[in-house]
């Protein structure tokens, strides 16, 4: 990638998710249409936020254990049901894009008392003790945004590029950035090493814009599962990167940026029929189990859920195959499929129709019952 006097010229060399070569002629016109107009390419990178019959409820706090399903629980209790949504967890932060409409009329909710309460009550939820980070909870009408794009601002505006003093010892392999001068040519030189993965190069150039850099030229190689990025950059004033300060900042926002959409953990993926309250059923279950989602993907159409996890245990380590046979238990085995490396035997004893989630055996608790909810008759 090159940039000069008002021009930019990009080579890319690309495959598919799975590495096969791309022979779809439609995505060199989306690309084409993308470079002709700035909405164009908005509208086509990703999940897009349009619906005027939906309300959009942004969401940013500390991450913790059983976080989410309090959340779906209080969304359930207020009958708000919800049509999409995407969570991000990283760094003891999360952050969250959810799309919902009132139960009793499918569409936007618009009584003012109530978008006052579903604000408070989120906020108590995620109001965590001792924490000196305030949430933000923000209720409006969806506007042209990528999801994607706008989760990186929330969590960068969240601080999550700040380790949490638990972790810093850990063991973990992070991404390997490095921030150096480039005198002759009045830049600042970016560069880094990490697994390799779909949206990485999005990532780290949508994080780099975020911070107010341009990027003048860069390279991107990719060998095995390994990715090289490098990036000659400039801050919007026209000047490098000036302090040590400054310096270690880029390095651990771009760190960040790559470690969000990290799939580390079990990937559960749900899909059956759409019913009022189904999230916060999974997501109790979830709970209940010890699992943490650190990423989740919600989407409902014509009548169908499709729900996407990334689990970890309450510590951050590997699920173990116990765990998910007791939630195969309550939830069906032809409910919810297991990607991953998971050890498991194909064979499960014969489950009673009681035994499923979605026979509504399971109901989800009242937060009313916790006085999280307050009278207003």
């Amino acid at each position: 990638m090159s940039f000069d006097g008002g021009w930019f010229m990009n080579v890319f060399h690309v495959t598919d998710d799975g590495g096969n070569k791309i022979r779809d002629e439609g995505i060199l016109n989306c690309i084409e249409k993308a470079l002709e107009t700035d909405a164009y390419m908005v509208k086509s990178m990703g999940k897009m936020l349009l619906s005027k019959e939906h309300t959009l409820v942004e969401l940013t706090g500390t991450d913790r254990p059983g976080l989410l399903s309090e959340v779906c629980a209080v969304l359930t209790d207020l009958s708000c049901n919800v049509v999409y949504a995407e969570i991000w967890a990283h760094n003891a932060r999360a952050a969250a894009v959810i799309h919902v409409t009132d139960q009793s009329t499918g569409t936007a909710i618009e009584d003012p008392r109530q978008l006052s309460l579903i604000k408070e009550l989120l906020y108590n939820v995620l109001k965590g003790l001792g924490d000196y980070r305030t949430p933000t909870v923000s209720i409006s009408s969806p506007g042209v945004i990528h999801i994607g794009r706008r989760l990186h601002q929330m969590m960068f505006a969240a601080r999550d590029f700040e380790r949490p003093l638990s972790t810093e010892d850990d063991n973990s392999v992070r991404p390997s950035v490095t921030v150096s001068d480039c005198p002759d040519r009045d830049y600042t030189v970016v560069t880094a090493t990490s697994i390799d993965r779909p949206k990485l190069l999005f990532d780290t150039v949508c994080t780099l814009t975020d911070m107010q850099y341009l990027v003048f030229h860069g390279t991107v190689n990719t060998s095995s599962d390994e990715a090289y990025q490098e990036y000659y950059i400039r801050h919007v004033d026209g000047l490098p990167v000036s302090s040590e300060a400054e310096r270690q900042r880029v390095m651990e926002c771009i760190q960040a940026a790559i470690e969000r959409r990290a799939t580390e953990g079990l990937h559960l993926e749900l899909f059956t029929d759409d019913h009022f309250g189904l999230l916060s059923d999974i997501t109790r279950i979830l709970r209940e189990n010890g699992l943490c989602p650190k990423r989740a993907e919600i989407s409902t159409k014509n009548g169908k859920a499709k729900h996407n996890f990334i689990v970890t245990d309450v510590s951050g380590n590997p699920v173990e195959p116990k765990t998910i046979y007791l939630i195969r238990q309550q939830m069906g085995q032809t409910v919810i499929q297991v990607k991953g490396n998971l050890s498991m035997s194909p064979k499960f004893p014969q489950q009673t129709p009681r035994s499923f989630l979605f026979g509504s055996f399971f109901k989800c608790p009242s937060f009313q019952n916790f006085g999280l909810i307050k009278s207003h008759s």
